[in-house]
């Protein structure tokens, strides 16, 4: 009998608020704006939220970056024209960090050098990558083409390169990429494979390839530009010495990845006094964008849900207003027999009509809004089931905790006085 009465109640809601349409829709706009900016702003969020910590997980759970840092230079200009900067990490860096922790289950090394690369008249600015298969084992890039170095590369000293995808479309934009002979400087290398590429960074860490990066093997790279690098300024030619610039350690379990990271920072620093190096932990820096993320929820949606509160105060006005127009309805329907109890119910579905229509309308606009943001502006939203129900929920208990006091106040109303209300 109960569930017999409810359809009823909800049809005579619906009529008794399409009474005052203009009122009712007005009303609405309110849990409309309240739900729809609820979920645009938790969309956004996760969005920037996901997008960050993708890029971080991309750098590896379990591995840790070393990577070089020129000290800061305070020689005075003369003395600075004459003088070779030597810093860095070594290879005797790589060789302790690899056979002394137990926990290191694999390295890689790599060695960074700018050079011009040509394919007939098209020229670029690379960044060459002197490294080692492990590389790619340990900051993994899809391959687009061809292959990967290897192991026989190494072993035969062999002038072959991989380029990435972008370098591929400006150097071989019309050649066939895999076989190509490049010109890097002065020496000529064999594109062999072509990958994609991240670039960037992730929080404060460098992500350890960008988009004109072009792979050789390290022994090759020793043998074809040597150790020091000159880069010529005005009035000035600057050389520096540096053996390795980045040290890339996986880790073999998850809660080894910090104390490897302390134990190789402790090693380092009894060799490197001038503190050039800084150690990165991707792993530390995702725990941090994960509570940063929570948080960042937390605040965009207690400030949405001021909007809903807003609403909800619309509700319980606008049903205060229903129950003095409806006194006579109210004492007409308790002298035919009418409990309190129906009249609360009557009231509460009318608000509940309310707030359920503006929430699925509100949540309507809020899918709207991402799409809306993301052609336009390119940034990357997200929406979830969890950034749909809960602003849903709060709509629905919105609707019921601030028509609860208007019906409790029309199931109160003394039949004897209401019927004699004008």
């Amino acid at each position: 009998m109960k569930h017999s009465r409810i359809i009823p109640n909800i049809i005579v809601g619906i009529r008794d608020l399409m009474l005052h349409k203009l009122r009712s829709i007005l009303t609405m706009l309110g849990v409309v704006f309240g739900v729809g900016s609820v979920v645009a702003m938790l969309s956004v969020g996760e969005g920037a939220s996901r997008e960050a910590l993708e890029q971080i997980r991309k750098l590896g759970s379990n591995n840790i970056i070393i990577s070089a840092l020129k000290p800061t230079d305070k020689t005075s200009a003369p003395a600075r024209r004459s003088r070779m900067s030597i810093y860095g990490l070594t290879y005797y860096d790589h060789i302790r960090i690899k056979e002394t922790l137990k926990t290191v289950k694999r390295t890689a090394s790599a060695k960074l050098i700018r050079k011009e690369g040509r394919l007939g008249p098209r020229a670029l600015e690379l960044r060459v990558v002197g490294t080692t298969p492990e590389w790619f084992q340990l900051v993994s890039r899809p391959v687009t083409a061809g292959r990967l170095l290897n192991q026989k590369d190494m072993d035969d000293h062999a002038a072959v390169a991989v380029l990435t995808q972008f370098g591929a479309r400006r150097l071989l934009a019309l050649e066939n990429s895999i076989g190509q002979t490049l010109r890097i400087g002065g020496d000529y290398f064999e594109i062999i494979g072509i990958v994609e590429s991240e670039g960037g960074s992730a929080g404060n860490i460098q992500v350890p390839d960008q988009q004109v990066d072009i792979y050789i093997p390290i022994n090759v790279a020793r043998t074809y530009f040597g150790e020091i690098t000159v880069r010529r300024t005005i009035g000035a030619r600057d050389r520096e010495m540096v053996e390795l610039h980045q040290i890339i350690v996986e880790v073999d379990r998850i809660e080894n990845v910090q104390p490897t990271a302390d134990a190789i920072d402790t090693m380092l620093e009894q060799f490197h006094k001038n503190n050039d190096y800084v150690v990165s932990v991707p792993l530390g820096l995702l725990r941090q964008a994960e509570a940063t993320k929570r948080t960042f929820n937390i605040v965009l949606g207690s400030i949405a849900g001021i909007s809903l509160l807003v609403g909800g105060i619309g509700i319980m006005n606008i049903m205060l207003a229903s129950v003095t127009e409806r006194t006579r309805e109210i004492g007409i329907r308790r002298a035919i027999g009418a409990k309190r109890k129906q009249i609360i119910s009557q009231f509460l579905i009318e608000t509940l009509v309310l707030s359920t229509a503006g929430g699925l309308i509100g949540i309507g606009m809020g899918i709207c809004i991402p799409a809306l943001i993301t052609y336009f502006s390119g940034m990357p939203t997200v929406i979830t089931p969890a950034s749909i129900m809960l602003p849903l929920v709060i709509s629905l208990v919105v609707g019921v905790v601030f028509g609860l006091y208007p019906a409790i106040r029309a199931a109160r109303v003394d039949p004897i006085v209401a019927l004699r209300h004008e």
